[in-house]
């Protein structure tokens, strides 16, 4: 048995995602990059390498992972490059997409050999939560000036629009692509390629993909665009545990079981989001599943059992993969997480343990 705390990803509900995403390709030509800034356990990418068409960045470094790992195609986006970077990252890009007008005008030299966009912000979005609106007021995060951008038009071929979060609701989609049709038509007629980002949750159960995929294939035929997608969570959805065990039992009023792990230190997100970790709800025995970090908060959340819970009880948090790895941290010296994969004929594989050796060299 491998020690916990560890990230289990399962090859078989993996590749579930995989043959949606290879699905929706297939039926809508649109292409598929997987989102880096969610997922980029690049353990994980033969597995998915098949069914996808390459990566897409936020910064210089997952731009090099994207390109040494994945291979395929790649898109470089940053919010804002830096003079130190751009030759390296014109050197692995097959596209680069700029925030602003001005960084484009400013790299239009360093960026000549490979293909040009620009952030589009359409002023809307459906997130939920203000810190991760793109669309919320004075927001930094693309231009929505479209003289601005048909005065550039030259230099670009194509734009990227992420307005979307979690999006389960079809129909939502379809209004919002249809504003975005209407209110920018005449820079997306001039355009080769458009990507519409990630946070649309095509593999979610009951998600209608076919309707997904003729309402891509319409914007593709409208502008006469290669239509792009960016996955992330919507690829690595439901395939990921984080297995962690009970080290301690106590009662301040309520049931308290102390695991292995924390939030702060594995699943970042729940703290920043102040959501709660997808844990077991079957069973009579109810507990509170807190962290071993000192922060008073650092609370998975609330989990009903079958059987009271002992010291040494293992507990599956689902859906750990989306923005887990890529944030995980040394926080109080915890455990890091091991990395697993269980592969399809059920044998799992200890892909990388990570020691004291590791936090020290990660601190000077």
């Amino acid at each position: 048995m491998i020690p916990t705390p560890f990230y289990l990803i399962d090859e078989a509900r993996l590749l579930e995602n995989m043959r949606k995403i290879a699905f929706l390709r297939e039926a809508s030509g649109a292409k598929a990059l997987l989102a880096l800034k969610c997922f980029a356990t690049w353990s994980a990418f033969d597995i998915m390498r098949p069914h996808m068409d390459g990566t897409t960045s936020s910064s210089l470094f997952e731009l090099r992972l994207g390109h040494e790992k994945f291979g395929k195609e790649t898109h470089a986006y940053s919010v804002a490059w830096s003079d130190r970077e751009i030759d390296e990252a014109c050197g692995y890009a097959d596209k680069i997409i700029f925030n602003t007008v001005g960084q484009l005008q400013r790299f239009e030299a360093q960026s000549a050999e490979i293909r040009r966009g620009v952030r589009l912000n359409p002023r809307f979005s459906t997130s939920g939560f203000d810190l991760a609106d793109p669309a919320r007021p004075f927001s930094r995060l693309g231009e929505w000036d479209i003289s601005k951008l048909l005065a550039v038009g030259d230099l670009i071929s194509g734009v990227m629009i992420h307005y979307n979060c979690e999006n389960r609701d079809f129909s939502l989609f379809d209004q919002q692509l249809s504003r975005i049709e209407e209110e920018f038509a005449p820079l997306l007629q001039r355009l080769d390629w458009v990507s519409l980002g990630g946070g649309i949750h095509f593999t979610g159960e009951g998600y209608p993909i076919e309707a997904l995929a003729e309402r891509l294939r319409k914007f593709s035929d409208r502008f006469g665009v290669q239509v792009y997608l960016e996955p992330g969570e919507a690829a690595i959805t439901q395939s990921t545990t984080l297995e962690v065990s009970v080290l301690d039992l106590l009662d301040n009023g309520k049931q308290i079981a102390i695991v292995d792990s924390s939030i702060e230190a594995h699943m970042l997100d729940l703290l920043i989001y102040r959501e709660t970790a997808k844990l077991p709800q079957e069973g009579d025995h109810h507990y509170q599943i807190a962290g071993k970090s000192c922060l008073a908060g650092d609370v998975f959340g609330d989990a009903r059992f079958p059987v009271p819970l002992r010291v040494g009880d293992r507990i599956s948090v689902r859906d750990a993969a989306g923005y887990t790895m890529v944030k995980k941290n040394w926080f109080n010296g915890v455990q890091m997480p091991s990395i697993a994969i269980r592969r399809a004929d059920g044998a799992i594989d200890l892909i990388r343990e990570f020691s004291y050796e590791d936090y020290a060299s990660s601190l000077s």
